[in-house]
């Protein structure tokens, strides 16, 4: 019943917001600016890429007053679907950027998609916002100087995380997923328990589609139950699934095992109500951030929508709010003007102020230490704030200096 009425509304937000912004897509003439969205529109983190297309809108939106207007320009969004297919988005950026001639392009949702995309931007000289694919590789090793972020990395992820669960005699067992998103969140995670006490004793990967967790679930107690101290099995996934339902299932209670994880869209919260105290950190849960623009994005969400905005949708405005600032201090679509511009830029977002890392691109920002309570009045299970960790208590690695 509640899957039902999120999909309900998710339709109606969609149709909603493309009759709300239809000004902004189609046909664009030599004097407007041109912005691809290159995102996984269909697939398997179709909700992720519908909430960051919508929150870009909006954030494109706020940010012009209305307008959709930078320096006297129409602003031109160009939706383009890598089905989270790594092969197609890298040809797909090639398109936009060359066929099309967009001046900047954001996305996509995926990681390994994003690996496959980052090149493109070098060769072709132009600036890729990356929101909200999240390994670290892609500010990182992988990056390159045309590259920025407004979506959180995996070492933010985890320090975050770790803020909120790392402490002596914690023992953890993860489960991640078998791709960049997963691999690079782990090493982060273990990287951020340094110190805390906690230690990591056993890691799963399983493949994104994976839909029976009876082995891994055998395996990661195995691995904790004959342990002494406060046994934790951390969860570090994306899209369907359910391994914690699942694994749930499996009476993990029997071996005094307890889970943590981190924050997830609100259609996925609802599988959160059985972990009731439950802690762990998140990105965005729209209650948490305190703010004008924030009020702004809840506000605009539920009168239009009648829904609160999303983790994603967040990120998709605070996209589209970078954009609009950097276009404005650039004076400029020259790619070289906005790198400038955009290098150590501090612009304000629903999670209130991000700033673009000089060194790497990647936007210092805060996260959300939570615990899970649960209300019979809300659909979803609640991440009630804890604590705000904020960007200055976050030591977030520098792999690579542009």
């Amino acid at each position: 019943m509640m899957q039902t009425t999120f999909k309900k509304r998710a339709k109606i937000f969609a149709t909603a917001t493309l009759a709300g912004l239809g000004m902004v897509a189609g046909f664009a003439t030599a004097e407007d600016i041109k912005i691809a969205h290159v995102y996984g529109k269909t697939g398997p983190f179709e909700a992720y890429a519908k909430q960051s297309h919508d929150g870009l809108m909006l954030g494109l939106e706020y940010a012009t007053d209305g307008t959709f207007k930078v320096n006297g320009k129409k602003l031109v969004v160009i939706e383009k679907d890598t089905q989270l297919k790594p092969d197609l988005g890298r040809s797909l950026l090639e398109e936009a950027y060359g066929d099309d001639e967009v001046d900047i392009a954001v996305g996509p949702v995926s990681s390994g998609v994003a690996l496959a995309m980052l090149p493109v931007a070098e060769e072709y000289e132009k600036v890729l916002l990356v929101e909200p694919a999240v390994a670290d590789s892609i500010t990182g090793k992988s990056g390159n100087r045309y590259i920025f972020r407004t979506g959180r990395n995996s070492s933010q992820d985890a320090i975050a995380n770790a803020k909120a669960i790392g402490k002596p005699g914690v023992v953890i067992a993860t489960l991640a997923q078998d791709y960049a998103f997963g691999r690079d969140g782990i090493n982060a995670f273990k990287n951020a328990l340094a110190g805390s006490g906690a230690k990591i004793v056993h890691e799963e990967y399983a493949p994104t589609d994976t839909k029976d967790f009876t082995a891994v679930g055998q395996r990661l107690f195995d691995a904790l139950k004959d342990e002494k101290g406060e046994k934790i099995i951390f969860f570090y996934w994306a899209g369907s699934g359910n391994p914690m339902g699942k694994i749930k299932g499996m009476s993990p209670e029997r071996y005094d095992i307890r889970f943590a994880t981190g924050g997830n869209i609100l259609p996925a919260m609802v599988g959160y109500k059985p972990f009731i105290g439950m802690e762990g950190a998140t990105y965005y849960y729209y209650e948490n951030p305190k703010n004008d623009i924030n009020k702004w994005l809840v506000k605009t969400h539920f009168d239009r929508f009648g829904t609160p905005p999303d983790m994603f949708t967040a990120g998709g405005m605070s996209s589209g709010i970078a954009i609009v600032e950097a276009l404005k201090r650039a004076g400029s679509t020259d790619t070289e003007k906005l790198i400038t511009a955009m290098e150590g830029m501090t612009f304000n977002t629903p999670k209130g102020a991000m700033t673009f890392r000089k060194e790497d691109h990647q936007a210092m920002q805060s996260m959300y230490h939570f615990k899970i309570k649960v209300d019979s009045k809300v659909e979803w299970a609640i991440p009630e704030l804890v604590k705000e960790i904020k960007p200055e208590e976050m030591e977030v690695p520098i792999q690579v200096i542009y």
